[in-house]
């Protein structure tokens, strides 16, 4: 394998097009698509040679990264670019698929013969943007030294969780950290929303607890995108923040554990996306404490 590696990135959203302007950066041959191809036009600019179809997209590559909406979606894709697949190729499977829908993708990836790695991965558009995320993965040490390049090139850090993929190791441990991202979020936008009824200053509560146990940076950071107007453009949408809320409900419920917090998280989001705010940063579900979009 060369040092320069041929990356065909799918799906190029918020998350997806800041990791195919790295792997770009970093010296490697990317073939980019979106179901939305104006969402793909920009990275033409970085060098990246942007497919009509995700059969396109795929030829010749080396690895192939999927960072779509959800599993069936990341399935019907690489359904769609199956009869350009390269056996041997290796999948980085980065969408946020959940559990149940692990299986599935890797049972396809064995069935065309390609090297299957659940790799999701930590963080929103800022870090995505400079290459600082941290990714999760799992999948078979003796492929690591393909896909690590590209893990490299996205991420300031990788934890690797097993050799299994198809046992999604890593998937698990990304739904664990996005329980209590989505949870300080909308406890966040709670308490905004109290302040407001209230008749509080948000700044007296900030004041209250700076600098003890309960001062947080990622809850000043939220705050302030409410505060201050800033919820476009997203760090991570709501919509997409709904559907990993759900996926994790549902994780819990297979393992038998009742989750309270994050199924209320998931109706606040779903909520705030009702009232036109699911293209929004995830802080928007501050607007699910009221009956409109005021």
């Amino acid at each position: 394998m060369t040092d320069k590696l041929t990356v065909s990135v799918l799906g190029t959203g918020i998350m997806g097009a800041a990791m195919a302007r790295n792997i770009a950066r970093a010296g490697h041959t990317v073939r980019a698509w979106n179901r939305t191809r104006d969402k793909a036009e920009p990275l033409a600019a970085d060098g990246a040679h942007i497919a009509a179809t995700p059969a396109e997209a795929v030829e010749g590559a080396d690895v192939v990264l999927t960072m779509l909406h959800d599993g069936p979606a990341a399935l019907d894709v690489m359904r769609q670019a199956a009869g350009s697949l390269r056996p041997g190729a290796v999948w980085a499977q980065s969408t946020t698929a959940g559990i149940d829908a692990i299986g599935d993708l890797a049972a396809f990836a064995h069935e065309h013969g390609l090297v299957f790695y659940d790799a999701p991965v930590l963080g929103t558009r800022q870090p995505a943007e400079a290459g600082r995320l941290t990714v999760l993965a799992a999948g078979p040490e003796e492929h690591r030294s393909v896909v690590t390049p590209v893990f490299d090139a996205v991420g300031v850090r990788t934890v690797w969780t097993g050799e299994d993929g198809a046992a999604g190791t890593a998937t698990r441990l990304k739904l664990v950290a996005n329980s209590w991202v989505i949870a300080a979020t909308n406890a966040a936008g709670e308490v905004l929303a109290l302040s407001r009824a209230l008749g509080v200053d948000p700044d007296s509560f900030f004041e209250i607890i700076a600098d003890g146990p309960l001062d947080m940076g990622y809850l000043r950071a939220k705050a302030g995108l409410v505060l201050n107007e800033q919820l476009t453009p997203a760090q991570f949408a709501v919509a997409t923040a709904a559907k990993d809320a759900r996926l994790i409900v549902e994780a819990g419920e297979r393992h038998g554990v009742r989750l309270d917090v994050a199924a209320a998280s998931a109706q606040r989001l779903e909520r705030a996306a009702a009232l036109g705010h699911g293209a929004e940063d995830m802080a928007a579900a501050y607007f699910a404490s009221f009956d409109d979009k005021s």
